[in-house]
């Protein structure tokens, strides 16, 4: 694809002005996939040059422009040094004199540094290429080191990647121990980290993000939730698996064959949080774990500010899926207030979220990815009886306020009960 300019360049007289397609469109073209955002650099203008042909300067940071036609993000080619801790904390340099292979030697990965020429000439002057072909995630430059966010990066493209087979560089891998150890990490501010973490969910492979992170170090600064996890057993009869951590990735890619919706993957992902504080003297048994993982759910997501309805549906089925699970032995009272709980009757496309995240955690055990499931069916059918009782009928009767809630709740009870016996669960 050649690069898109306005109509006005072809007559400007800024001669050494050179525009090239850059990053992650780059790569995705060398391996066949279809580019979904297309960024580029510029090279030989400055920005009085970029606002005299018509683009739009956005943000004050970074000398970045929109295009006037397609939107498309032009950037001028640009060199950083690093001034603060954190991601924020660099001096741009960019003028018609820094070069194109300056400007992608600042870059994260080989890979994200190769670009291409409006005749469709490849530049690679960091054996981009050769690293895809590898499958290797490899630092250009030991300025990787200077953005925390970097590590987030490699993690989530390693789990975008996963099916490729890309892997860390051991020298790469090193330098996010490193990061992690100075205390580069802790330099995240809460809306980086969700939005890396947000777009890694929403991959094929989710769980090889979590595993990057805790192999060097950094879940358990950024997530020490979900690294507390690893380690606690678990009892063997229902759990093969053993390891709590262990467990939770798998359920994590169970959601991913169920749903490809991010809100029940990062339900499956935190269901059992209040496992981690399970006190010794009962393990492996988690008596009241749904309940301890509430509150472990809420700083999670206060502190990196993760939306409200993520934290909504996580906390459901942190509270509630241990009743989904033993539907078979629970009371119709019981069923009742667990719809009641769950906000069934008015959010029912929460609730069958909540049913997917609860049928990920039953197949996400060492031995289980192919049992059914039939605690959900059960349930949906709890709720369609509950749904076709006449309300009227009772207003109908005379009856008011409290009274009338409860003559409701008895007419559930007795419809979970019928739904019971179809099902041979009473």
């Amino acid at each position: 694809m050649s690069p898109t300019v306005p109509f006005s360049l072809k007559n400007c007289k800024i001669i050494n002005m050179e525009i090239y397609l850059v990053g992650g469109a780059v790569r995705d073209k060398l391996l066949g996939l279809k580019p979904v955002e297309f960024d580029w650099v510029v090279v030989g203008a400055s920005v009085d040059d970029m606002t005299a042909l018509g683009y739009q300067q956005v943000g004050k940071d970074f000398p970045v422009f929109l295009h006037p036609q397609t939107h498309d993000e032009y950037a001028l080619a640009r060199t950083e040094r690093k001034t603060a801790a954190g991601y924020k904390g660099f001096e741009v340099h960019a003028n018609p004199d820094v070069t194109l292979e300056q400007d992608l030697l600042r870059r994260d990965l080989t890979i994200n540094a190769i670009a291409e020429d409006k005749d469709g000439n490849i530049i690679d002057p960091y054996n981009g290429q050769e690293d895809l072909k590898q499958g290797l995630l490899r630092h250009v430059s030991d300025a990787f080191i200077e953005d925390p966010v970097r590590i987030l990066r490699i993690a989530r493209f390693a789990a975008r990647f996963s099916k490729y087979g890309f892997r860390t560089a051991h020298t790469t891998h090193a330098l996010m121990k490193t990061m992690v150890s100075n205390g580069e990490v802790d330099a995240l501010v809460s809306e980086r980290v969700w939005a890396e973490t947000h777009k890694a969910l929403g991959t094929d492979h989710p769980a090889k993000y979590f595993n990057v992170l805790r192999a060097c170090g950094a879940l358990q600064r950024i997530f020490p939730e979900i690294d507390n996890l690893f380690g606690v057993p678990q009892p063997a009869k229902h759990h093969a698996e053993i390891d709590t951590g262990i467990h939770v990735m798998m359920v994590l890619e169970q959601a991913c064959l169920l749903s490809d919706d991010t809100q029940v993957r990062f339900a499956a992902l935190t269901h059992d949080l209040g496992k981690a504080t399970t006190d010794t003297d009962i393990l492996p048994s988690h008596h009241g774990h749904e309940q301890r993982g509430l509150d472990l759910i809420k700083a999670m997501c206060s502190r990196l500010k993760i939306p409200g309805e993520f934290r909504d549906l996580a906390l459901a089925t942190s509270h509630y899926h241990s009743h989904c699970h033993r539907a078979r032995d629970l009371k119709a009272s019981t069923i009742v207030k667990t719809l009641k709980g769950l906000d069934a009757f008015r959010r029912p496309q929460k609730f069958e979220k909540f049913l997917l995240a609860c049928f990920a955690d039953a197949r996400g055990r060492k031995g289980h990815s192919k049992d059914n499931y039939p605690q959900a069916d059960f349930f949906r059918q709890a709720l369609a009886a509950c749904e076709a009782i006449d309300n009227q009928e009772f207003i109908q009767q005379g009856l008011q306020g409290k009274a009338i809630a409860e003559a409701i709740d008895q007419a559930r009870i007795k419809a979970v009960k019928n739904v019971q016996k179809a099902f041979n669960l009473g």
